[in-house]
């Protein structure tokens, strides 16, 4: 099979590599697209050299169907269509023991600490697989990922029908945070400073708001009678986007942080004792957010074709991920593996 390799020093290449035989619990996957994210990017980039094995296969914002079945395996058949959440728990530590696996103490994530889906074929453990409904398309699962993220967030967020919610960074996770408040029927607020993010926002129907030409406090304000907002989202990991986000929300309020800060960020505790603040992290996701994402793609409530920018063949990660790299106009990459 062919298989895009990160081979180090800010390159990748396509070569033929062997097929990984599923072993006890595990299937062989046939992979139809994947999404290029964030963290391809901080790969590329060598960011994240001391995690990954190089030469090796990224790449987890997948669709699939199952071709080969490991012994063991009863939950699924041979063409279930399917995608991964590509986490793999300890099962062993505080975390995975509260029922917090999802945050594991040890956690390995599929296609960055091994294999992943930038390949003809991916063999991954059976208990990481989600059910796609016959009605979804291949494209748009390769978004399910991503929008559980959102999910996760959102949950955490307790967003609620109504509610006020600001949104900083408007990037793909940010976007999509903002369009499943949307869809539970909050007033979105999406603050961001790039110019096609914000025409995208408003294409989206979301109230899109440029801080570098409008002070985005007084403007929350005012749309909500001085109370501020129910909760807001940091997912620009900006210094001003911290700074900025405890002004937003109201007395007791809930901000949640998306964004990830490589450096302590200074954090304004006195507007947190003044107005008896909630502050919640929110890390990747859980079972039940892939299922909400799921049904979400699968009942056709957002429109996710918007936020697909191009489809691109294997050969040209490398390009892509330059041209993601360059700060070039784009929401979502997609690349067709058997293209």
């Amino acid at each position: 099979m062919k298989a895009s390799y990160y081979e180090g020093n800010r390159t990748f290449g396509v070569r033929e590599s062997a097929i990984q035989k599923p072993g006890r619990g595990e299937v062989r996957l046939k992979i139809f697209y994947c999404g290029v994210c964030g963290t391809d990017v901080h790969i590329f980039q060598g960011h994240m050299d001391s995690r990954v094995k190089i030469p090796q296969v990224i790449g987890h914002e997948m669709s699939g169907e199952i071709v080969e079945l490991g012994e063991g395996v009863e939950r699924f058949s041979i063409g279930n269509r399917v995608v991964v959440r590509p986490l793999s728990p300890c099962s062993r530590c505080p975390a995975c023991k509260a029922g917090y696996s999802h945050i594991c103490y040890n956690l390995k994530f599929l296609g960055i600490d091994t294999p992943g889906a930038f390949q003809e074929f991916w063999t991954v453990p059976a208990y990481t697989l989600h059910r796609l409904p016959e009605s979804v398309s291949m494209k748009h699962a390769a978004l399910i990922e991503p929008l559980s993220v959102a999910c996760h967030d959102v949950r955490m967020g307790e967003v609620k029908k109504n509610a006020y919610v600001v949104v900083i960074g408007g990037g793909p996770i940010g976007m999509l945070v903002a369009l499943v408040s949307k869809n539970k029927g909050a007033q979105v607020f999406l603050s961001e400073i790039n110019p096609f993010r914000l025409n995208l926002g408003r294409e989206l129907g979301l109230e899109v708001i440029n801080p570098k030409k409008e002070d985005i406090v007084p403007y929350i304000e005012n749309k909500t009678g001085k109370a501020g907002a129910d909760v807001a989202f940091e997912v620009s990991a900006s210094d001003s986007g911290v700074e900025t986000v405890t002004k937003l929300v109201k007395a007791r309020g809930r901000i949640v942080i998306v964004g990830i800060f490589s450096n302590p960020a200074k954090v304004d505790l006195f507007r947190f004792f003044w107005r008896e603040l909630q502050l919640f992290g929110a890390r990747v996701y859980e079972p039940q957010d892939f299922e909400e994402a799921i049904s979400l793609v699968a009942s056709k409530s957002l429109p996710l074709d918007i936020l697909i920018s191009e489809v691109r063949p294997l050969e040209e990660l490398h390009d892509t991920l330059r041209k993601i790299e360059s700060g070039a106009e784009g929401m979502k990459t997609l690349i067709d593996i058997s293209m």
